[in-house]
């Protein structure tokens, strides 16, 4: 815990302008983000006396090891950066509203040549016309199949697309008149553009036009004494009629806005958001937040603002947005809304009328949103903090392990051996930081060595990020990368020796900066070290540690036999209650690694089942080298041919032919599979995979599948 007066920059030295500021603890972690009209009057409030200070400020500044701060030219310009800085550095102690749920929106993908009706969710997309969101998927399902006996657009996915347009056939909704079938041309695509537009000025809440002139279309085919066609009219008004009403009206003036309320109390604010447009509630959306600030109502109204509205551009920014209390200064937000929309934006407390009624209305809904958020959090929360401590005291530390890293081995019969790595913090699990491993230091069976490895080379690089920033200055000379750990995405490292210059090898992407504050690879370290395994596993992950001079990081192992917990250099095991939520809470760590883990080696193996020579070939591209195997029949028959009948199968040329024999020539024939049952020997012919030198091939296991998940580790 730092002494604020420690890091509190001299008299004078804080400019008197606006600006953003950033708190950083000692792994220069950005851990909170904050702007002021006045710099110097702003930090100035953080280095008083700490018994003044709001509990969680005094939390924030304790934890915090520096400051740092930008000049701005406005206090615009300051929202700005700090929105962008929150949404970058993602910091523990600002204000972030999380969705409680994935909302689902109406979406029509305008961008396409044909567009398309569909629920969407997650981030929006350039080009895409948005509709919500709304509470239920099947709310949108049901409004869109009514909808679409007046408005028969496209619903179905590129693929289905595709085959009715190879076909001639539309799919059931073009033969039940729900689609205008343009997959089969009953539809240009000019018209069906149109239809589109119309379909999204209906749902952006442009109704009467439609509605007045199906009345007018049905009125004149009833004179001509067209009835079934009036009759057809006649049904679609219904539908669309009860489409309207599925969002009652609730503003008689058609206006839009967003009405935003917040619920709190003393450590938690609810928010809750009503999107109204043409004077109906076409969306509703919620937020739940902690509060680890110090923060006023009109605060929390600004950084809902920020989180609504940093994204969305034009018509997404209402006209008018009414709030319960005002942010302090209201002007720049104000303005920034007004950019972001691109015309005046109205940001105000409702006084009286039918905007208020309604405000009372969403701030009923934020009340009853906070205590079904609190009644549902409690017992997790009481339960998480009761299972660090359980932990805590049965491994005698000196604090709860607010962060644990879990690693395990998996191979099948001691071929693609990998490793898992997964952190758990606060008890929850952070998949942003998890990594996997290649073994690569031998080869075989053998999962102690492999853990030897795996804690060796994530410590190195936890190491080397200290000395490359300073930290620790005394590191290790040369310390070597590993070279093959990987995010999820399976994004290799670079091989190669780390020194304290080479900051690209530690980093996913382009080069940081050393004062950044953006999560690095093995850059922080976790207060507890868990293994799968027993006594063995545990040693040798406690040796790696002790190598590299490590000793303030405690380690333990969970066996899955009886479930007992090791520590290193005793020869008992911890023994845990079979009803302790320290233990439930390692054996999900446990479990989480070994699904992480055993999900990467299956991957690997499928992926060197599928290999051939032939993909080592450059300029050979997968046409070509299944005309290879479908003239020669196999890989060891075109290993076998010459130059001459290579050159003979369709689209390979002579110098073609000559790079594939060289590579062929190159690539040792991997050894005949045998079936384990009765001893034959399997060639290529038989069906036997083809494999390269570099990853062999292996026998399939004798037994059945569940037997053979059963050698897997």
């Amino acid at each position: 815990m730092a002494d604020p007066s420690s890091y509190r920059p001299r008299p004078g030295e804080i400019p008197d302008s606006p600006g953003v500021y950033r708190f950083r603890d000692e792994h220069r972690r950005v851990i909170y983000v904050g702007k002021a009209k006045s710099l110097r009057q702003r930090l100035a409030n953080y280095f008083q006396d700490l018994a003044n200070l709001h509990p969680r400020t005094r939390t924030m500044v304790t934890t915090a090891a520096s400051v740092e701060w930008t000049v701005v030219s406005t206090e615009v310009e300051a929202l700005q950066l700090e929105y962008s800085w929150i949404k970058e550095y993602d910091p523990r102690f600002n204000v972030k509203y999380r969705d409680d749920k994935s909302y689902p929106y109406l979406a029509v993908t305008m961008n396409e040549e044909f567009p398309r009706v569909q629920v969407m969710r997650g981030h929006k997309k350039k080009g895409v016309r948005y509709f919500g969101p709304y509470g239920h998927a099947w709310a949108i399902r049901d409004t869109v199949d009514l909808l679409l006996r007046v408005f028969p657009v496209r619903t179905c996915s590129a693929g289905v697309f595709k085959n009715a347009a190879r076909t001639g056939r539309p799919c059931l909704l073009g033969y039940i008149g729900k689609c205008s079938a343009p997959c089969v041309e009953r539809i240009s695509a000019e018209d069906h553009q149109e239809l589109a537009e119309e379909f999204c000025d209906f749902m952006a809440g442009r109704t009467g036009t439609y509605l007045r002139r199906l009345e007018r279309q049905m009125a004149e085919a009833a004179e001509e004494m067209e009835y079934e066609r009036a009759a057809r009219l006649r049904d679609d008004i219904g539908a669309l009629k009860k489409a309207m009403e599925k969002s009652a009206v609730v503003l008689a003036d058609a206006t839009d806005a967003d009405l935003i309320a917040v619920a709190e109390d003393e450590l938690e604010a609810a928010v809750q958001i009503f999107h109204v447009r043409g004077g109906r509630v076409r969306g509703q959306r919620g937020w739940v937040t902690d509060k680890v600030e110090e923060i006023t109502t009109g605060a929390l109204v600004e950084h809902a603002l920020q989180q609504l509205y940093g994204e969305e551009r034009g018509d997404a920014v209402p006209k008018e947005v009414l709030v319960p209390a005002l942010p302090d200064p209201v002007e720049p937000v104000q303005q920034w809304l007004t950019e972001r929309r691109g015309s005046g934006v109205s940001l105000r407390i409702p006084q009286r009328g039918d905007k208020k009624a309604l405000m009372e209305t969403v701030q009923r809904n934020a009340q009853q949103a906070l205590v079904l958020h609190k009644t549902k959090r409690a017992s997790d929360l009481t339960t998480r903090s009761r299972a660090l401590e359980e932990i805590a005291e049965a491994l005698d530390l000196d604090s709860a392990p607010l962060r644990i890293e879990c690693y395990d081995i998996s191979h099948l019969q001691g071929d693609d051996v990998v490793a898992s790595m997964v952190v758990f913090e606060d008890g929850l699990a952070r998949k942003s930081e998890y990594r996997r491993f290649q073994i690569k230091g031998f080869r075989g069976q053998d999962d102690v060595r492999s853990m030897h490895e795996v804690i060796t080379r994530r410590f190195r690089r936890y190491l080397a990020e200290k000395e490359r920033t300073g930290e620790w200055a005394d590191g290790p000379n040369g310390t070597e990368a590993g070279g093959d750990e990987q995010r999820p995405n399976g994004r290799d490292l670079t091989d190669g020796p780390v020194t304290p210059d080479d900051g690209d090898v530690l980093t996913d992407g382009p080069a940081l900066k050393d004062d950044d504050g953006r999560p690095k690879r093995f850059a922080y370290p976790p207060q507890l070290v868990v293994v799968d395994g027993g006594q063995p596993q545990v040693a040798a992950a406690q040796r790696a540690l002790d190598e590299l001079g490590i000793d303030d990081i405690a380690v333990c192992g969970l066996a899955k036999r009886l479930e007992e917990v090791w520590v290193p250099g005793e020869d008992d095991p911890v023994v845990l209650p079979r009803t302790s939520e320290g233990l439930y809470l390692l054996q999900r760590v446990r479990d989480e690694a070994h699904r992480f883990a055993i999900t990467y080696q299956r991957t690997k193996r499928a992926k060197r089942f599928r290999s051939s020579p032939l993909d080592d070939v450059p300029g050979l591209g997968e046409t070509r080298k299944q005309a290879l195997i479908k003239h020669f029949g196999s890989v060891n028959k075109l290993r076998s041919a010459t130059i001459d009948q290579i050159c003979e199968v369709p689209g390979i040329g002579r110098k073609t032919a000559e790079t594939v024999a060289v590579a062929l020539a190159r690539a040792t024939p991997a050894a005949p599979a045998v079936n384990t049952a009765t001893g034959e020997i399997m060639d290529d012919e038989d069906g036997a995979p083809e494999t390269t030198a570099d990853a062999p091939g292996e026998p399939v296991p004798a037994g059945t599948p569940d037997e053979r998940r059963g050698q897997e580790r």
